[in-house]
C-alpha cells in the first residue's frame, strides 16, 4: 500500500476498486426497508378496518358472481328503457317537422341548413309513413330551391330530392315527385352558368331518381344520353390545371356514376347498339389526371364487358390489346407524382377490372348487415351497391334492413320482423359473459406458457 502513496492517481484507483468489491460482496441489509414496509402495511390495514386475510380477493368464479346478479340488473333497467323510447321518437319527429317548416323561410342560409338537417334525418331513419303526409310540401320546397336558389341551396336540395324518393319507395308518390323534378334537374345540368358542384349534385340526383322511379325503358335511355353528353366532352387543359379542376372532375365523375347506374337497367341489345362509342369515350377518361374519374371509367368498362358477355359469350371488343395494355399499366402504376393513397386505390381497383376483362373472373364481395348477408357477385350489383353507399353513407345498413325499396333492388325479400331479430340477437350481458369467460381461459392458458416452472415438452 505504501508503494502507491507516492502517486495520488493510483491511490484513488485502488480506493475505488476496494469500494466496488465491498459493495458486490457485502450488500447493504434491507431489513430496515422491510420493517418500514411492514409497518406501513399494518397502518393501511388498520385504517381500512380489516385484516390482511380479509383484503385477499376470493377465488370464486367471476362468471358465477355475475350470473347471480344478472336477473336483478335486467329487472331494474327494463322499465327505464321503456320510458325513454317514446320521448326520443317524439323529439325526433318534432325536430324534423321544424326543419321541414324551415325549408321555405326567407333566409337562404337558413334554408340550406334546413335541407342538410332533413337529409341527415332521412339517412338515419326509415320513416315512409311520416314522409307520405308531407311529401308535397317537401317536393314544392325542393322545386322552388332548384329553380331560384343559389348554388349551395341547389346542391343541398338535390341531395334531399333523391333521399325523398328513397323514403317514399316504389309508390305512385315517388313517380310524381320524379316527374316534377326531372325537367328542372336536366336544365340545371345543362346550364353552364350554374356552379359545377350544383351541376354534379343534380347529375347524381337525376340518375338516382331515374333508376328508382322511372319504368319506361326509352325514358331511361334518354336520361342516360343526357348524362353521356356531360362526361363525353373532352376536358380542356386549362380546366385540368386551374383551381376549379377538382369541381370539373367532380361533375364528370357524378355524371359517369349516374350513367353506370342507368346502364344496369338497359337491355344488352340497347347497350350493344352504341358500345363502340362508349368504349372510345371511356378509353379517353382512363387517361384523366383525376384518380376517382379513372376508377369510375374502369368500372364502366368492366360493366360493359359483363353486359356484352351475358348476351354473347364470344363477343370481342374493339382495340382489346390496346385496352389490356392500358389496364395493366394502371394496375401497376408507380409514378411518384401521384399521391401514395391514390396509387394504392387505383391499383386495387384496376387489378379487379383487369382480372375480369382478361380472365373473366367476377368480383365476389360479402356484405353483412344485422343477421343478413348481401353477396355482390357481379359488376351490376357492385355498381348499384356503391352508388347507394355514396348517397346513404353510414345509414346504408339500416336501409338495407328496413327500406323495402332497397331490399327490392338487391332482391332481399321483405324486411325481417323485429321479433325474429331479437331471437338471433344476443343480449349485452350474454356478450359480456362470453368475453369474460374467453378472457379467463386465455389468461390461464398463457400463464401456463409464461410460468418458468412448467415443463416444456
Amino acid at each position: 500500500y505504501r508503494k502507491f502513496t507516492v502517486s495520488p492517481t493510483k491511490t484513488f484507483i485502488l480506493h475505488s476498486a476496494l469500494k466496488f468489491v465491498i459493495r458486490v460482496i457485502m450488500p447493504k441489509s434491507k431489513n430496515k426497508n422491510k420493517r418500514a414496509e411492514g409497518k406501513g402495511r399494518e397502518k393501511f390495514l388498520s385504517a381500512e378496518g380489516g385484516s390482511e386475510d380479509d383484503s385477499v380477493i376470493d377465488n370464486a368464479s367471476i362468471i358465477s358472481l355475475c350470473s347471480e346478479n344478472s336477473c336483478d340488473e335486467t329487472t331494474a333497467y327494463t322499465p327505464f328503457q321503456e320510458e325513454e323510447e317514446t320521448p326520443l321518437d317524439d323529439s325526433f319527429e318534432e325536430k324534423l317537422k321544424d326543419d321541414i317548416d324551415q325549408l321555405v323561410e326567407k333566409s337562404a342560409q337558413g334554408r340550406t341548413s334546413a335541407y342538410n338537417a332533413v337529409g341527415k334525418a332521412f339517412i338515419s331513419r326509415v320513416i315512409p309513413e311520416f314522409v307520405f303526409d308531407r311529401y308535397v310540401t317537401i317536393c314544392d320546397a325542393i322545386a322552388k330551391s332548384l329553380k331560384k336558389g343559389k348554388n349551395a341551396e341547389r346542391a343541398a336540395s338535390a341531395d334531399v330530392a333523391k333521399l325523398l324518393i328513397i323514403q317514399l319507395g316504389m309508390t305512385d308518390e315517388s313517380e310524381l315527385v320524379y316527374k316534377e323534378l326531372k325537367p328542372i334537374l336536366i336544365t340545371i345540368l345543362n346550364d353552364v352558368s350554374v356552379s359545377t358542384v350544383a351541376r354534379a349534385k343534380s347529375a347524381i340526383c337525376l340518375g338516382t331518381c331515374t333508376f328508382l322511379a322511372e319504368n319506361d325503358l326509352e325514358e331511361i335511355k334518354c336520361t342516360a344520353k343526357v348524362l353521356e353528353n356531360v362526361f363525353s366532352k373532352p376536358i380542356k387543359k386549362s380546366e385540368g390545371t386551374d383551381n376549379s379542376s377538382n369541381e370539373v372532375f367532380l361533375l364528370y365523375n357524378g355524371a359517369l356514376t349516374s350513367w353506370n347506374l342507368l346502364l344496369t337497367l338497359l337491355t344488352p341489345l340497347a347497350v350493344l347498339e352504341s358500345i363502340n362509342r362508349y368504349v372510345s369515350i371511356l378509353f379517353n377518361l382512363l387517361e384523366s389526371s383525376d384518380v376517382n374519374l379513372r376508377i369510375t371509367a374502369g368500372e364502366s368498362l368492366a360493366l360493359l364487358h359483363e353486359i356484352a358477355w351475358d348476351h354473347d359469350p364470344d363477343y370481342e371488343f374493339p382495340n382489346t390489346a390496346e385496352l389490356l395494355a392500358l389496364l395493366k399499366q394502371l394496375a401497376t402504376d408507380s409514378h411518384k407524382y401521384r399521391a401514395k393513397k391514390d396509387r394504392k386505390q387505383q391499383r386495387s381497383s384496376f387489378r379487379d377490372v383487369l382480372k375480369f376483362v382478361e380472365e373473366a373472373e367476377y368480383p365476389y364481395i360479402s356484405v353483412k348487415f344485422g343477421i343478413e348477408v348481401l353477396v355482390l357477385d357481379s359488376w351490376v350489383k357492385k355498381i348499384q351497391y356503391d352508388g347507394f353507399c355514396q348517397i346513404l353513407g353510414s345509414g346504408m345498413n339500416l336501409h338495407l334492413q328496413e327500406n323495402e325499396l332497397l331490399r327490392e333492388v338487391f332482391q332481399l325479400g321483405a324486411p325481417i320482423p323485429a321479433s325474429e331479430k331479437k331471437i338471433h340477437k344476443t343480449s349485452k350481458l350474454e356478450r359480456h359473459m362470453y368475453n369474460m369467460a374467453a378472457f379467463k381461459a386465455r389468461t390461464l392458458q398463457r400463464n401456463k406458457v409464461r410460468d418458468k416452472r412448467s415443463v416444456v415438452l
